[in-house]
């Protein structure tokens, strides 16, 4: 296995693709890659449907996968607003490629039987796939999909996240083969000598102490240990230090734990979902998830200095626990709500993937919504940092 990317920032895009393809080229020692990897600014948005032919005057046997984004990573390097190709390419021996296009309509219900949802991806759990997904925002229905597929194949990795930088529907452009779709989702299952990590970095941290929620309707919290979580709130409110309260207003969060089983939590153990109001009546909470009565919850902050310690807490667990092969490649799925906007600084968390784990070729873009495990779960995530490092089987 080997892995090299790249990316170009000529306004040309059709010199882009052969710029990046040739950087890609040297770097798997004058190989054609067997899988590309692409990512197209939305600045080349008059040019998405040529992407394919292009690389094809390059690699004419390569499969492509891939999409449009707001802003896109490649050779380490994240480019936002302006005009960029990013190109990962890898030479997968022992591997074999299946991709698969589905529109809404197509895919079954969740609780379909498995052969329903076999037939549709034309892969079995017996060929233990890693799945790369890659979804437009407008059209698709991503939630649902994952959980379907947890369901089914529930030991395979699964990560990718929403295309970007479309502004209507119709706009967004996915990759697979020769192919591009402006709607639904392409799902890229890998089998045979291949295996994914997924590293999910939510960049919260906790403040106060985990409740359980003692009455909730869907995604109303009326009651985190019997109080109303206005009143939950001031408490806290009041006992925070001043930098704390500044973000209190702008920047608080829940925290979902994800172990049932626990009774004390890591930050790990946490999904985070973002806070849309309180009833002014009943001080309850409307939270961007359902709430399960009898859950634990616990109050999250977020800003760039939190972002970017977890980030360094994440990577540096994932590597104290991993070998980290230097064949492997990298791909990094992050929310157009981190880059520049959040840090201040180009190229944070490709920087840091490459400072905590290894030097690895990562390839990636800027995400409307990013897919990621937690605990033993994939979900829809937002203003994360989801990496995918892929390599042999051990």
């Amino acid at each position: 296995m080997r892995w090299a990317s790249a990316v170009d920032t000529d306004n040309s895009l059709r010199a882009a693709v052969e710029h990046a393809a040739e950087t890609v080229f040297l770097g798997l020692g004058r190989q054609e890659p067997d899988l590309a990897i692409v990512f197209v600014s939305a600045e080349h948005a008059a040019h998405f449907d040529a992407v394919p032919a292009l690389l094809q005057r390059e690699f004419e046997n390569v499969f492509i996968f891939g999409c449009c984004g707001g802003g896109v990573i490649g050779g380490g390097r994240e480019i936002e607003d302006r005009p960029a190709f990013s190109l990962t390419g890898a030479i997968l021996p022992g591997v074999r490629l299946k991709g698969t296009h589905l529109d809404a309509a197509q895919v079954p219900p969740v609780y379909a039987e498995a052969r329903v949802w076999e037939d549709v991806l034309r892969i079995t759990p017996s060929q233990q796939p890693s799945f790369l997904l890659l979804a437009d925002p407008f059209s698709f229905e991503a939630e649902t999909f994952i959980r379907g597929l947890d369901r089914i194949y529930p030991l395979a990795p699964k990560i990718g996240g929403l295309a970007s930088g479309a502004r209507q529907v119709g706009g967004t452009a996915l990759y697979l083969g020769n192919q591009v779709y402006h709607s639904g989702c392409i799902a890229l299952a890998l089998t045979g000598n291949i295996d994914i990590d997924m590293v999910v970095a939510q960049g919260c941290r906790a403040i106060g102490a985990p409740m359980f929620v003692t009455s909730a309707h869907e995604n109303l919290v009326r009651e985190l240990d019997g109080r109303s979580p206005r009143d939950v709130l001031s408490a806290l409110f009041e006992r925070l230090p001043a930098p704390d309260r500044e973000l209190f207003s702008q920047s608080l969060h829940l925290g979902m734990a994800m172990r049932t089983d626990a009774s004390e939590f890591t930050p790990g153990d946490f999904l985070i979902r973002s806070i849309l109001g309180m009833d002014p009546q009943s001080g309850a909470l409307w939270v961007s998830a359902n709430v399960p009565a009898n859950s634990v919850v616990q109050f999250h902050l977020r800003d760039a200095a939190t972002s970017a310690l977890d980030l360094e807490r994440t990577l540096t667990a994932y590597r104290a626990s991993h070998i980290v092969s230097p064949d492997s490649g990298a791909l990094l799925f992050s929310c157009h709500g981190r880059g520049i906007g959040l840090y201040g600084q180009a190229d944070h968390d490709s920087n840091a993937f490459r400072r905590l784990v290894a030097d690895l070729p990562i390839g990636g873009f800027f995400c409307d919504g990013e897919f990621g495990p937690i605990q033993n779960s994939t979900f829809l995530h937002s203003y994360t940092s989801a990496f995918a490092v892929i390599h042999e089987k051990k």
